[in-house]
């Protein structure tokens, strides 16, 4: 490491100033307790960006700033990137690339922002540009394995983790029927092939969530590049009718809106009106194109037009859902299926999607699936489960089959300003117990990559459920995630997102079975897949 003992630091941030803004006091706090960890092994912290007066915050807030804060830095150093919020990994991405110097991504150990989600987006980003990188994440900087491990960074550039609950499938005794399965499904999907619908790529700086086509092929999947300034215009030919009917349908379900009449912080009818026709404009468009899954963007651009496009996400993802009918109204579009969709346009967790739905379809398993953001974990407060349970909370919604109760469970709150300015309702409720298989596919060494394994979700006191939402984001829908054989520190070491795809089966033989099906049709198109924790 470096003679002088000097450690560069750079905070990557949201595009958004409001964001950045409402963070920058978290940042600051975890940036202070980190360099007095550095500081407790001998090493000094500078910060290679400075705070700026006229926008109140410290943060790098695009890429081109981004670019210029790393000509001034040393690409020697060793350099820490410091996250205790959700950031555009790409900020920093073009200056990361070429540094020479030893890297360390860091988070702090809480739900509020969230650094965790950032910094794990920024992980597997660099993960797929080849970015050689440690990572380390602690909730008050003094436990003595996060002290441990900054040592070892600081006096080698270098930090590792245990990773023995990950092994490859070829060290897997597959189930035969299963692996049987899976290797039909992939033959099938290669020979008919299928479409992902794209609505703009790279949402909110996730170069993890892109995959590069020459590899999706080999899927037999294709790309569908289709713009929201279409879905713009698809949503203001949608009539108040066609919408009204949308809402009634839900309302008649038992699920409830939180209204109020003040657009800039209530959940409006008008909000609610705009995101009905959305919906419809969605599976007209993905009827339209064919396609087989669809993903849109949301975040830049559509939010200053429309408001969030979580309710219209989490519907659609449902199996039971309000009927569209085509424009001349002689078909009813994907009828009792959902039009599977993948959130925040991350094509990763959309194949993982597609070969969810279809590995699920075929076993007669529930189809419903959704990726969540890993927000944060903890363990159960009330005493309840003595299991460690994470926070898999999405950024407003899920589909309503996964929630207590259904879409009666269900209700819709505006969306927080600060990220919303145009409002719209979430889709939140509180999974269900019952057994689930999660996964994630990535991109490393110019290959996609899937990590997989068992979990459960399971039943908290409505106290601690509350706890864990004001630790978060009370407006969006929660799951109380156990994985099974996996540790917190594990899960951090090893996963290469921010996401993490979920499915229920209906029991624990049959998620076995799916886990084992997808695992080897995954293999059979080309996919390195790890078995974690099981197997």
């Amino acid at each position: 490491m470096a003679q002088n003992k000097k450690v560069q630091l750079v905070a990557s941030g949201d595009l958004r100033l409001s964001a950045n803004q409402n963070c920058w006091a978290a940042q600051q706090d975890m940036e202070k307790r980190l360099t007095a960890a550095v500081a407790a092994a001998g090493y000094e912290v500078e910060r290679a960006h400075s705070y700026k007066a006229d926008e109140k915050h410290g943060f790098i807030a695009s890429q081109r700033e981004g670019i210029e804060v790393f000509k001034k830095i040393d690409p020697t150093a060793p350099l820490i990137v410091a996250e205790a919020v959700w950031q555009y990994s790409h900020h920093v991405l073009a200056g990361l690339t070429t540094h020479r110097g030893p890297i360390l991504t860091v988070a702090n150990w809480s739900g509020q922002w969230p650094g965790l989600v950032g910094m794990l987006n920024l992980n597997g980003s660099l993960t797929k540009a080849e970015v050689e990188h440690s990572t380390l994440w602690s909730e008050d900087f003094t436990d003595d394995y996060f002290k441990g491990k900054l040592r070892d960074w600081l006096t080698t550039g270098k930090c590792t983790h245990d990773l023995k609950h990950a092994k490859p499938i070829d060290q897997v005794k597959l189930d035969p029927a299963a692996a049987e399965l899976g290797k039909e499904l992939a033959a099938q999907l290669v020979r008919e092939k299928a479409i992902m619908g794209v609505f703009d790529e790279g949402c909110m700086g996730m170069f993890n969530a892109i995959v590069p086509d020459h590899l999706l092929h080999r899927t037999g999947v294709f790309k569908e590049r289709l713009s929201q300034s279409a879905l713009y215009y698809e949503t203001l030919q949608t009539s108040d009718g066609e919408a009204d009917a949308v809402r009634k349908w839900m309302e008649d379900r038992g699920m409830k809106f939180h209204t109020g009449p003040k657009h800039e912080t209530d959940l409006t009818d008008k909000q609610i009106l705009l995101q009905c026709k959305m919906y419809i404009a969605a599976v007209r468009i993905a009827d339209d194109f064919g396609c087989d899954l669809i993903g849109i963007q949301y975040q830049q651009g559509l939010k200053d037009l429309l408001p969030a496009s979580d309710l219209v996400e989490g519907t659609l993802n449902n199996s039971d859902r309000p009927p569209v009918r085509s424009r001349d109204g002689k078909r009813v579009l994907f009828e009792g299926q959902p039009v599977v969709h993948f959130n925040e346009v991350d094509e990763c967790a959309g194949l993982d999607a597609l070969l969810t739905n279809r590995v699920q379809k075929a076993r007669q398993q529930p189809v419903e699936t959704t990726l969540h953001d890993i927000r944060w974990g903890d363990r159960d407060q009330s005493g309840t489960v003595k299991d460690y349970v994470w926070v898999f909370l999405i950024s407003g919604a899920a589909p309503p089959a996964h929630f207590t109760g259904g879409w009666a469970g269900a209700d819709g709150w505006r969306q927080p300003a600060m990220y919303f300015p145009s409002g719209g309702s979430t889709l939140r409720g509180v999974s269900k117990p019952g057994e689930i298989v999660w996964s994630r596919i990535f991109i490393e060494r110019d290959a996609i990559c899937m990590d997989c394994g068992r979990g459960h979700v399971v039943e908290l006191p409505s106290e601690e459920t509350e706890r864990r939402w004001r630790a978060t984001t009370p407006q969006w829908p929660i799951m109380h995630g156990v994985l099974h054989g996996v540790s917190r520190d594990a899960l951090m070491a090893k996963h290469k997102s921010n996401h993490i795809q979920v499915v229920y089966s209906n029991d624990a033989k049959a998620a076995d079975f799916t886990l084992h099906a997808k695992a080897a049709m995954a293999r059979e198109l080309g996919i390195k897949v790890n078995f974690c924790g099981v197997g």
